[in-house]
């Protein structure tokens, strides 16, 4: 059955592809950097392509902004604001909106920061990954512990109060004590927001081809999450997503946005978004061109769509639990009508069986997913994938 699908809320999301040099794991659209990076130039072509896009959310309001990567910190201060006045020139921007601006300690240079801050950025997080130097040179990072340390307290010092750092565990030759040190060092900078993820091997990656050795097994993997979820609930970090942790109600409102799933406008190389529409009753998926130089040539014509679809009524609960399901509190059946479109009873199944295995916790109108459903979130979301 279908109901009355209505815009959800709106988030800009910028794709800054380049990198210092692209790390072995890593499975996002980055480049490394050969000789000067075209900044000017793709500011252009950011602006170029937001200006093509603006038919998709005219009137709407954008409630946060997320400059992601690549390494967005290679983009000095001025490009920075740049775009984000540009930006707000064709958007409505809610006031006081979460700005946030994805830096590698080690491209970080001092005395940027109260420049970032100038420029509209209220939110910065860190790409740490480990405080172990070992760590750090096997997962191929260019910066050291030390570095990464600075970096976090020159942002403090800049006048950065809501900081993230990215942590990741079960690294090749990574013990449950190294982990905890990685937490410890983490807690003694007090970051407001800490992502806390598993490293996977992922295709087309470094190490897809060259599996690394020492990587903990699945069991070693599970133990080592098990401990450091306690250690940072017992210092003020109350889980709320599958990787995610915030301090003082810290959460972080773009990615939430993703997980209630909201539209989002994807702007640069590479860049994906989502969008509805009340007058058709569609979901647009959108993404760009991918390479940099190809963006970069066609940025202000269509030519910079890499592709669209259109998300069908059937596989709308999919898509929607494969967002909502990561969170700890799960979601209401009423977001689920609201931002599917869909009346609760399509899924009815689907929770039911969920329910008879342990996966989920039905109260009211509420579906939480229980502690073995949250060990289990992909063989929960695979039951509402359609043939």
């Amino acid at each position: 059955m279908a109901l009355t699908l209505t815009p959800p809320p709106l988030a800009l999301y910028v794709h800054l592809p380049w990198c210092v040099r692209k790390c072995p794991y890593c499975d996002f659209n980055s480049h490394a950097a050969k000789g000067e990076l075209p900044i000017e130039a793709y500011v252009d072509a950011l602006i170029a392509d937001l200006e093509q896009d603006l038919p998709l959310v005219w009137g709407r309001t954008v409630n946060s902004v997320f400059f992601g990567g690549g390494t967005p910190s290679l983009f000095p201060p001025a490009a920075i604001a740049r775009f984000l006045s540009e930006a707000s020139a064709r958007l409505r921007f809610a006031p006081g909106l979460e700005v946030t601006l994805e830096t590698n300690p080690g491209t970080a240079e001092h005395g940027a920061f109260p420049a970032y801050a100038e420029a509209g950025v209220n939110r910065l997080s860190f790409g740490i990954q480990s405080f172990d130097d070992g760590c750090l040179t096997r997962l191929g990072r260019i910066h050291d512990s030390a570095q990464a340390e600075r970096a976090v307290l020159q942002a403090q010092d800049a006048g950065f109060g809501n900081i993230n750092l990215d942590l990741m565990y079960a690294l090749p030759g990574q013990t449950q004590v190294m982990a905890e040190y990685d937490l410890r060092r983490a807690f003694a900078l007090s970051p407001t927001h800490i992502s806390h993820y598993q490293l996977t091997i992922e295709p087309n990656t470094l190490f897809a081809a060259r599996v690394p050795a020492g990587i903990p097994d699945h069991d070693a993997a599970f133990d080592i999450q098990e401990h450091c979820q306690a250690l940072l609930a017992e210092n003020g970090y109350t889980q709320y997503e599958v990787s995610a942790y915030a301090r003082d109600g810290n959460t972080c409102a773009h990615n939430l946005n993703y997980w209630r799933f909201g539209d989002y406008l994807g702007i640069g190389a590479g860049a994906h978004g989502k969008i509805t529409s009340g007058v058709d009753q569609t979901m647009l998926r959108r993404f760009k061109r991918k390479h940099p130089s190809d963006y970069l040539r066609h940025a202000a014509s269509a030519e910079r769509i890499g592709g669209d679809s259109v998300i069908e009524p059937a596989q709308r609960p999919f898509e929607f639990m494969l967002n909502a399901l990561r969170l700890v509190d799960g979601f209401s059946l009423t977001l689920f009508e609201q931002r599917t479109g869909l009346a609760r009873s399509v899924i009815a199944d689907e929770l039911a069986e969920a329910k008879a295995r342990g996966w989920i916790t039905i109260d009211g109108e509420q579906i939480t997913p229980s502690a073995l459903g949250q060990r289990f979130t992909n063989d929960v979301i695979l039951l509402f994938l359609k043939d």
